[in-house]
């Protein structure tokens, strides 16, 4: 029997742990506060770690994670790009671009279907398909795109939703020019967290299909203010200036 083993039992983790018990596998959950070293002395060769801590506990977690779980990664955070699993020496992680919700009391929604990445996505996404949940493997190379694109989409969306409220439908159809001034600073920043300019046509492109997708999809979430915080710190290292987030920034 495989093991698996989940960081986080939210309701993604419980996602994944799910897919993974339908594979036959054996899922141990690692519970906050528990020491990751404590779990790997149990089960120190499992076939996937799923880091599934919320973005603002990413980096501890990757920081804490044993050199044999490290090789192991699957992640699935919004705002995740290369640079910050490679600062962890994280080399080949499998990636899950998530695209669809599960909140506490429903079942999994999804808004579009989620490409899934690296040495093991064949494995999750014949999980993730066997809970009815559409998704696709991309090869390693088509990664970068989706996470941007992922990342331009609920950012250009919450960010919106702090001035606005609404949804992504309303968003686009009353108030395109702002969605197109947030997009735009978004994929500058994201350009130079990449190090290498983004293509902002084909990235809103991907935003409009995603709205078309769902646009009853509410714009605001509880994380709204933090993700605007974290895209203007980002900014502000790297000398991005982007005058349109600061004007929302001021109003919050």
């Amino acid at each position: 029997m495989e093991d698996v083993v989940v960081v986080g039992i939210g309701q993604m983790g419980g996602v994944f742990a799910n897919g993974a018990l339908r594979m036959g596998s054996r899922v141990t959950p690692v519970l906050r506060g528990q020491a990751l070293t404590t779990v790997a002395a149990c089960t120190p060769e499992p076939r996937a770690v799923v880091v599934a801590v919320g973005e603002p506990d990413l980096d501890a977690t990757l920081a804490s994670l044993p050199a044999t779980y490290r090789k192991r990664c699957l992640l699935l955070q919004n705002e995740l790009l290369p640079y910050v699993w490679r600062a962890h020496e994280i080399a080949d992680p499998t990636v899950a671009v998530v695209w669809f919700e599960k909140k506490a009391g429903t079942g999994i929604r999804p808004i579009r279907s989620t490409p899934v990445a690296g040495p093991d996505a064949a494995y999750w996404v014949q999980a993730l398909a066997g809970l009815g949940v559409p998704v696709h493997a991309v090869p390693t190379e088509e990664l970068l795109f989706e996470l941007v694109a992922k990342n331009v989409y609920i950012l250009t969306a919450n960010i919106a939703g702090l001035e606005l409220g609404g949804s992504v439908g309303q968003l686009l159809a009353a108030h395109r020019p702002l969605a197109e001034a947030i997009a735009r600073e978004v994929v500058q920043v994201q350009s130079a967290l990449v190090g290498h300019e983004l293509s902002f046509d084909a990235l809103f492109a991907h935003f409009e299909e995603s709205v078309a997708a769902d646009p009853e999809h509410g714009c605001r979430g509880r994380t709204s203010a933090s993700r605007l915080d974290r895209v203007q710190h980002l900014a502000r290292e790297r000398g991005v200036a982007t005058p349109r987030l600061d004007a929302i920034a001021s109003l919050c």
